[in-house]
């Protein structure tokens, strides 16, 4: 996926509108139990980095983040005058997953958007978990944060990869998104780049998975990379 850097859309006014028809709809439908909104910081750069579950997760991050959130999303969506403009007023990042560069690109983008002092979500495990388990990480979340010193926020997303209706009830699961205090990173500004970057990785992981619970894989998730 290769992202288009250097001219990264702010979101607009479409944003808190969406947002504010999403809200009622996602609770109504889902009842997302929703906590820890205070770890996130009301100014400056703010990493979220969540586990992956389906693709209702893109939607209730930003629904319920108390700060703006922006966030990489297929190229083709934009390619429409009408999609364009929806996506580009949100402040999504138009991505083309078929070139070579797509994961550095797609970092670069993080960046400018932290760099402006702004929030940016990333999946760590680089693709969604099929199976529920959360996946190692990958190093794009550590390098973002290494490299703007932005605040890292772990999120954890329970049962968004439940069946929408509970058969026993015929209602639909509740789940839960949690947003956890943030990972302390300031000390490993002076170790080698490729140690810090690991060991960042792995406390970041290490936050996640004490918000989910989830049972841990060994090796990284399958079917394709990201930050």
């Amino acid at each position: 996926m290769t992202a288009r850097s250097g001219s990264v859309a702010r979101p607009g006014p479409v944003f808190f509108i969406g947002r504010a028809v999403l809200r009622p709809l996602l609770r109504l439908r889902f009842r997302p139990r929703v906590s820890g909104r205070e770890h996130v910081p009301a100014q400056g750069a703010v990493l979220l980095a969540s586990n992956h579950l389906s693709g209702l997760d893109t939607i209730l991050i930003p629904s319920f983040s108390p700060r703006k959130v922006q966030f990489l999303a297929k190229a083709s969506l934009f390619e429409s005058r009408i999609g364009g403009w929806f996506f580009r007023q949100i402040g999504a990042i138009p991505v083309h997953r078929e070139a070579s560069a797509a994961a550095q690109d797609a970092l670069d983008a993080g960046r400018e958007v932290l760099a402006a002092g702004s929030v940016f979500a990333v999946f760590p495990e680089g693709s969604r978990s099929r199976d529920g388990r959360l996946y190692r990480g990958r190093a794009g979340a550590a390098w973002l944060a290494l490299e703007t010193g932005a605040t890292v926020v772990p999120v954890g997303l329970i049962g968004t990869n439940r069946a929408l209706r509970n058969p026993a009830t015929g209602r639909p699961d509740r789940v839960e998104l949690r947003f956890g205090a943030p990972v302390a990173l300031d000390d490993l500004a002076e170790l080698p780049r490729g140690r810090a970057r690991r060991e960042a990785t792995e406390r970041i992981m290490a936050a996640i998975h004490a918000l989910t619970g989830q049972h841990l894989a060994d090796d990284h998730a399958t079917g394709g990379r990201g930050a």
